[in-house]
């Protein structure tokens, strides 16, 4: 049993379960502007001499222009997953939307109507149950999560988790006060915007989610924190990043080994694993600590924070979107999804990659 109180969904174990899940389809929209690092800290009103690309390892991120909003990133990602899936929108039972960011304009971010209504409804998807969450970062893994344990019980066939991020107002916002690298707006700076949906849905084989889980280290929910910006349209976050990096190689290989065993897996096992992307040296600082802790390595290592940024959370299905694209994965691998999030929020899905090899670039 793990050591900590993980809320786990596994596919061979869980007695209540009636059906196999899998990711049927991903899909992803990436604003058309870049904004090089350079040009993000050119842009800084105090001289900071900060070499952020140096401390990050993000060379650019995209960012939303004129018209586009959380709401037109997550509906152009949804189409783009339905036109690699088999279905389309009227097939889906369930549409959840899970962005941070929910603006409909430049400066207006809509609770209600919930933004899932509008997306389901651009997509054809009417008879779909829909409804938002917001789980930081972890927002659209913790979609998953629940699509997977309503999947596997028989209460429904098959849905979308979507979200759109227009989250680069933050370090637009950053960029006016930031003074030094001790700022604690500096990791602001680091986001870039993006939108990403997936399909889960019934598995014919065994391969599939093999398991999902989620746990919360709740005294480190102060870390990070958002707020309206005082001054200025759109918010701020205050970030203790270097408390968080330290918190994650502290507790994160154990409790990757808890959620793991249950699964009857190790590290080894893996032949991906898409970590959330926060900076480059941050993940190479994480999988040096897991391959000395835990003595076994992943295979492979997604890494796409180097030219998007910190897509917030959309970043792990925007990371899978490209390895798909790239023809990086194969029938059998299996990949490790692994969300950090403020709160403190862990979550964790490993699957096998199963038809997604061949049918992501079967567009419809």
């Amino acid at each position: 049993m793990p050591a900590l109180p993980w809320m786990l969904v596994e596919s061979k174990r869980d007695a209540g379960a009636t059906y196999g899940t899998r990711f049927e389809s991903v899909g992803m929209a990436l604003p058309e502007r870049r904004l090089s690092t350079h040009e993000l800290m050119a842009s800084t009103r105090h001289h900071t001499r900060i070499d952020l690309e140096r401390l990050t390892g993000i060379r650019e991120r995209r960012v939303c222009g004129p018209g586009e909003t959380s709401l037109s990133l997550e509906i152009a990602a949804a189409r783009d997953c339905l036109a690699r899936s088999r279905y389309t929108g009227a097939d889906l039972d369930m549409v959840i939307e899970a962005s941070i960011t929910r603006y409909v304009d430049e400066t207006t971010h809509r609770l209600e109507p919930p933004l899932s209504l509008s997306v389901k409804e651009a997509i054809g998807a009417h008879a779909a149950t829909s409804f938002d969450i917001s789980n930081a970062c972890a927002g659209m893994l913790t979609g998953v999560f629940v699509l997977n344990d309503l999947i596997r019980r028989g209460a429904i066939r098959r849905g979308m988790v979507v979200s759109g991020e227009r989250i680069t107002g933050l370090g637009a916002n950053a960029a006016r006060s930031i003074r030094s690298i001790l700022s604690p707006q500096l990791a602001s700076l680091t986001l870039g915007d993006a939108g990403a949906a997936v399909i889960v849905d019934r598995a014919a084989s065994p391969a599939g989610i093999l398991i999902a889980g989620f746990t919360t280290l709740a005294e480190h929910s102060r870390l990070c924190l958002g707020m309206p910006a005082l001054h200025h349209p759109g918010a701020v976050m205050f970030t203790r990043a270097r408390k968080i990096h330290d918190v994650a190689m502290e507790s994160g290989p154990p409790l990757l080994e808890d959620v793991l065993g249950a699964a009857g897996l190790s590290l080894g096992d893996i032949d991906w694993l898409i970590p959330h992307q926060t900076s480059v040296r941050a993940i190479k600082a994480g999988e040096r600590v897991l391959a000395e802790r835990s003595g076994e390595h992943p295979r492979h290592v997604a890494i796409t924070v180097d030219e998007l940024g910190n897509t917030a959370s959309t970043t792990l299905f925007v990371a899978l979107h490209k390895l798909l694209d790239q023809h990086a994965l194969h029938g059998r691998d299996k990949v490790l999804l692994l969300s950090v999030a403020s709160g403190l929020q862990v979550g964790v899905v490993v699957f096998e990659v199963d038809e997604l090899e061949v049918t992501h670039g079967e567009l419809h």
